[in-house]
């Protein structure tokens, strides 16, 4: 393994979902748990959320993104992704911290999973309503 190595670690979270970002220079490749980016995100919404910070910050063809991800669905995966992206590249150039920071991709999103309430179906479904 190369000695010189620099890269910038991010970690970003969301709903159940944790993302750990690894920045290295390069050519703009994206891996997602080692497979291609393409080929895990296969929803283009997805693939966009994750780019968001890299196109804002215009550096999708400096860097390799490497993402290891567990928990969760992939649009949460994805989400964490971007959040971990962001906070990557704050960590290369701290003055990119406000455009990233404006755009809201340095916050967290609060929202998770609502829990199941008891003599309910689900968390706010209810049970047919029967007059008769």
């Amino acid at each position: 393994m190369a000695a010189n190595l620099v890269q910038y670690l991010g970690t970003g979270r969301r709903k159940t979902s944790v993302a750990r970002i690894f920045l290295r220079a390069g050519k703009g490749s994206i891996t997602v748990n080692g497979r291609p980016f393409d080929q895990y995100f296969a929803v283009e919404a997805a693939r966009a959320t994750v780019r968001q910070p890299l196109l804002a910050a215009e550096m999708a063809d400096k860097f390799d993104v490497i993402v290891n991800t567990t928990g969760g669905g992939l649009t949460g995966q994805a989400g964490a992704a971007r959040l971990g992206i962001a906070r990557a590249l704050c960590e290369f150039n701290s003055e990119l911290r406000g455009k990233l920071k404006q755009l809201g991709f340095l916050r967290r999103d609060p929202r998770g999973h609502e829990r199941k309430k008891y003599g309910r179906p689900g968390a706010r479904k209810r049970f047919q309503f029967s007059k008769r």
